[in-house]
């Protein structure tokens, strides 16, 4: 498959602000839900799953039970091989012995002249597999060589590949799809070789299936083999000494390979416009047809047949001159020859289908190597034979292909003339939805709610020749996920960042700073790609990077890699989690004598009245009526408050009847009576579960019930975020948008961090991103609940509490 072509870039406001008006987000597809709570996460990890066995495990146990190995994770059958539809052929799975004799793992060594692409349209990971053998010490780690057919065959190879900062170890079984004993997939140019097979294979598991390998850009692939960084250039708009940049590349080890526009706007990392049956069908022609051919050539005495390769699919288009459109090439070599006195400029490519080269100058038959000496041919390893890797110039690769991408071990690999050391930096995050999905400096809203990474450049580059004090840096911003989840309807998003200059705070920055401080640095552009990076030179001093996607609203993981030549700090802007430390409610040893003070003075006004049930609910009305007036009121002067005080020991008499307490119902009963009155709130009122929340804020002797004082506070609190919810319920439609959440929370006197904003708007926004007056409430409930609890064992005030079981379920089920 092609090499992702016509990147999709999203227009961006300048660099130095951000509209004044606010657009109109769009809510974008589902992404990733997967999480980096590990408290949550935790939990259920038992049931999840079992520890996975190691392949050194794996394999003695298949040795010692002589058994070949079945992957149940990726099983052979038609899951692991397409996801969209099924395959309108039945695919037989064969292990390598049963496709022919004397199969081998490595026929003299792994190189990129093994790998022959099969009927899947995935080019540009075979592009980097090729690139991938000019490295032998990378080639080594990706494939362990100590596997094989002959010695200790158990039936399991495993392969290991970098995955967004570690490297894991993919095992898998040597079962291959096959149709009329062709492999369907990649192949050798070698019939009994398969390391390339098997590599695809646990590339295919790793993603989930061979479906998912469809369509994408070869430095996806570069870096799943090295771990490096990638940097990617338009030929038409490259700097002037890309020749020289190239060759240091190839030089230092760096991967790279290029591709030519295919004219059809195919875009990055999105799925070419074709099916599994179009793809089918032309598989089927193509093995009948070289099985045609097959049959009319003699291999008789040869041991390893060539293996039959496809033709172009429907969106690669072959040009007059051999090139393809719409398709990757592995770039293996760049070097100057001596032509006529003259020194020219060379590259070598490779095709991954294995043919279809280049036919004008420095092409295998061109008459321009009659000019080179057989030394120099040795040197360049000219070959006339169709391979699918041939010579171009350095001139006509210019003129005829469009992208270049490059994966370097390390950030320094293209830095001209110099060897360099650079740190590195690797923060993990996410886009929340409602949250911390804020969308690009087109949605000024919502930019500032996108995750913040503090960046500290703490030291100048060394370099004798530069005048200007200036810190070299890459930031390489890559998002997780999207090719493995393309089966539930994932693309890659359309990513990018920004940089800002800040001093002195460690406070996540809010919306204002935004409004009036112009970028230092950004992403060129916004690109669906998987990784975008890019090298940047600024002064000495204290930023803060923001990664984000274009549209707000799209939920997903990335990860956020900073490399400086120099000494650095990176690290995520995160508030202290902490509260404005709560009074004491109440004493529990306080709690008789405040019933005996309530009695007294119930006893003392009510000269002989009766107290029966009846009469308490005769004058609910009234209880009701005087609540009103007192949830309206905003502010009072000292002798105000005391009538208020008094207002509030008969309304509470009346209500909470002999025991002197009210339960969860009866409040409940009085909080909607009160609210339903409250026209401007426009809530349909509390629910149960809300009010036994707090019931269980207030109550201090663990009764289910809260007397007189508990009570007032409770009706203080609800006072004081009843005025916070309504300064951001701007539209009086009785929501408040999941974004102002963190400053509603900020306001109520709760510093929190990402994790904890993020979780709050899992819990309590509905599918729009609105929260409710009841779920705002009941939010600040938990919230103060569970700061007091905290507080009450943190006894040293060493911000860490030890509890016991009963301790820990006593607090988590009464909260």
């Amino acid at each position: 498959m092609p090499t992702a072509i016509n990147a999709v870039v999203a227009q961006q406001t300048a660099a130095g602000s951000v509209p004044s008006t606010t657009a109109g987000t769009t809510e974008g597809a589902g992404g990733g839900t997967g999480g980096i709570y590990s408290a949550i996460i935790s939990r259920n990890q038992p049931i999840i799953h079992i520890k996975e066995k190691t392949y050194e495990e794996l394999h003695k146990k298949c040795l010692e039970k002589n058994i070949l190995y079945e992957d149940p994770d990726f099983p052979p059958n038609e899951s692991s091989l397409f996801y969209s539809q099924k395959s309108p052929v039945k695919f037989e799975w064969k292990r390598p012995r049963e496709i022919c004799e004397n199969p081998r793992f490595i026929i003299g060594g792994a190189n990129r002249t093994d790998i022959c692409q099969g009927e899947l349209g995935n080019c540009w990971f075979l592009a980097a597999i090729a690139c991938l053998t000019l490295n032998k010490k990378l080639l080594c780690r990706v494939i362990p060589h100590d596997q094989s057919f002959i010695q200790n065959y158990a039936g399991i190879f495993h392969f290991q590949f970098w995955r967004y900062g570690d490297w894991v170890d993919v095992v898998i079984d040597d079962c291959l799809p096959t149709y009329n004993n062709q492999l369907v997939f990649t192949k050798s140019s070698q019939r009994n070789e398969f390391w390339s097979a098997l590599l695809e294979k646990a590339y295919a598991k790793l993603h989930g299936s061979y479906e998912a390998l469809k369509g994408g850009n070869t430095t996806e692939a570069m870096e799943d083999f090295t771990g490096g960084v990638t940097e990617f250039y338009e030929i038409k708009d490259a700097p002037k000494d890309i020749y020289k940049i190239m060759k240091h590349a190839i030089d230092r080890g760096s991967l790279m390979a290029s591709s030519i526009d295919d004219d059809l706007g195919f875009s990055y990392g999105s799925a070419p416009r074709s099916n599994i049956g179009e793809l089918i069908a032309r598989m089927v022609k193509n093995q009948e047809n070289a099985q045609m051919t097959q049959s009319t050539v003699d291999y008789q005495g040869i041991e390893e047949r060539p293996a039959w390769t496809i033709m172009p699919m429907q969106y690669e288009t072959r040009m007059s001159c051999g090139l393809v459109k719409g398709h990757a090439y592995s770039v293996t070599a760049v070097e100057e020859v001596l032509f006529k006195g003259e020194k020219i400029r060379l590259v070598r490519l490779r095709n991954p289908w294995g043919q279809v080269e280049w036919n004008g100058a420095w092409s295998d038959k061109s008459e321009e190597w009659d000019s080179v000496n057989e030394e120099e041919k040795i040197r360049l390893q000219h070959k006339v034979v169709e391979d699918g890797e041939f010579w171009i110039s350095f001139q006509d690769f210019m003129r005829h292909f469009t992208k270049l991408e490059i994966c370097n071990l390390t950030p320094d690999a293209l830095e001209v003339d110099k060897f360099q050391t650079w740190t590195v930096s690797v923060n993990e995050g996410r886009w929340v939805r409602g949250c911390s999905a804020g969308g690009c400096r087109n949605y000024p809203d919502t930019f500032w709610t996108n995750p913040q990474y503090r960046l500290k450049l703490l030291e100048e580059d060394d370099d004798p020749e530069d005048e200007e004090v200036i810190c070299s840096f890459l930031v390489a911003l890559m998002q997780k996920n999207r090719r493995k989840e393309r089966k539930l309807g994932a693309n890659l998003y359309t990513i990018g960042f920004a940089i800002y200059e800040m001093h002195g705070t460690k406070h996540h920055l809010q919306k204002d700073f935004f409004l009036y401080n112009a970028s230092k640095a950004r992403s060129k552009t916004y690109i669906n790609m998987r990784e975008i990076s890019e090298r940047f030179r600024l002064p000495p001093s204290e930023y803060v990077i923001i990664p984000s996607t274009y549209d707000p609203h799209q939920e997903g993981e990335f990860i956020l890699r900073v490399f400086s030549e120099k000494r650095s700090l990176s690290e995520e802007v995160e508030n202290m989690i902490e509260a404005e430390r709560p009074l004491p409610i109440i004493f529990v040893s306080d709690r008789a004598n405040s019933n005996k003070e309530l009695t007294a003075d119930e006893n003392a006004g009510k000269n002989g009245e009766k107290t029966q049930a009846d009469e308490k609910k005769v004058s609910a009305a009234r209880c009701i009526s005087s609540l009103l007036v007192s949830f309206q009121r905003s502010s009072t002067k000292a002798h105000e408050e005391s009538e208020e005080q008094k207002q509030f020991r008969n309304i509470f008499r009346q209500i909470a009847g002999d025991d002197m307490e009210i339960n969860a119902e009866e409040l409940r009963n009085v909080l909607n009576n009160v609210v339903k009155k409250h026209k401007d709130l426009r809530s349909e009122g509390f629910e149960l579960e809300s009010c036994r929340s707090m019931i269980a804020l207030m109550d201090t002797d663990g009764s289910g019930k809260i007397n007189f004082d508990e009570f007032r506070h409770l009706w203080d609190k609800i006072k004081s975020w009843q005025k916070i919810f309504k300064r951001y319920d701007t539209d009086h439609s009785g929501t408040i948008n999941s974004y102002e959440m963190r400053n509603a929370v900020n306001d109520a006197g709760f510093r929190l961090n990402n994790q904890l904003y993020d979780i709050i708007t899992m819990r309590y926004a509905d599918k729009n991103m609105n929260i409710d007056f009841d779920s705002f409430i009941c939010c600040f409930v938990r919230l103060d609940a569970m700061f007091r609890a905290f507080h009450a064992f943190d006894k040293d005030g060493d911000g860490i509490i030890k509890l016991n079981v009963l301790e820990w379920l006593q607090l988590t089920l009464y909260a």
